[in-house]
């Protein structure tokens, strides 16, 4: 599980200033996708997880280099995507209108997950400000699908 320990290692990170969508480290999660202006981050601070786990390996990451939740979702090979999450998935919501979140699943409890996610708060906004764990988690029912990276 070492995306998680990555993502972990990121948990109270926040822009700066609050509300902005930039500021450090958030700079450099969006740069990981090639984007280098102020811009919701949540899929870009994903993507920036895989890319330091995938370091080194010898194994590709399979994500896309794209900060858009929904492009990820649609533009990635099938042979990744689930239906039923694991800790380590990244799960992907759909709020209709091209708007997406996504993050990562620390665990799975009944019928709910456990989440480290970026630009999102304590209330687990899709537009928030900081990474942090998902209090009380999310609905399963309320993604559209988990993305599962090779074990590394």
């Amino acid at each position: 599980m070492k995306i998680l320990d990555i993502a972990n290692s990121q948990l109270g990170k926040e822009e700066t200033p609050r509300g902005s969508n930039w500021g450090e480290p958030v700079k450099s999660y969006l740069a990981t996708v090639g984007i280098d202006f102020p811009a919701s981050w949540c899929m870009a601070f994903v993507h920036w997880c895989s890319v330091q786990a995938f370091k080194n390996t010898g194994v590709k990451n399979p994500l896309i280099k794209t900060g858009g939740v929904l492009r990820q979702w649609n533009e990635i090979n099938g042979y990744y995507k689930h239906k039923e999450p694991q800790a380590g998935d990244i799960f992907i919501m759909d709020f209709g209108g091209g708007h997406g979140h996504t993050g990562f699943v620390s665990a799975v409890n009944g019928n709910k997950i456990e989440t480290i996610e970026g630009n999102s708060n304590d209330t687990g906004s899709r537009e928030g400000y900081e990474v942090c764990a998902k209090p009380g988690g999310r609905l399963i029912s309320s993604c559209v699908g988990f993305i599962r990276l090779p074990s590394l």
